[in-house]
């Protein structure tokens, strides 16, 4: 398994910027793609945006889209997430997760994932 650690969190103000990212170590990273989850207290793990192998395909959810911007770095082992114009129900811990594929794909379901970070916590005060 690959193992994923996150960093980058914060507090921020609505309509902020940041950037969160998650570093691969263990396995050869560009053999998987990649996904961001959060989950805000008291409500279930969902999707926030995925990324295929090389980078060429990118998914978001409706609530992200046009806001938030999924990377990565082959060569660095780590996959990022640009999130601009927050709002306060953006809060939440963010997982970032791997699935070991060969296709050229992206995933969308938590089950998808094989492999989990440990979260980092992104606060947007109104």
């Amino acid at each position: 398994q690959v193992q994923l650690v996150e960093s980058g969190g914060g507090v921020v103000q609505a309509g902020a910027s940041v950037r969160v990212s998650c570093a691969a170590s263990g396995r050869t990273f560009s053999n998987y793609a990649m996904g961001w989850f959060r989950q805000a207290p008291g409500k279930e793990r969902e999707f926030v945006t995925s990324i295929s192998r090389s980078g060429a395909r990118t998914y978001y959810a409706d609530s992200v889209k046009g806001r938030f911007t999924i990377s990565r770095d082959n060569a660095k082992s780590t996959v990022y997430l640009q999130m601009n114009s927050l709002k306060p129900e953006d809060t939440a811990v963010y997982y970032c997760a791997a699935r070991l594929t060969v296709s050229e794909y992206y995933y969308t379901r938590p089950n998808d994932f094989g492999s989990w970070g440990q979260g980092t916590q992104v606060t947007v005060s109104s």
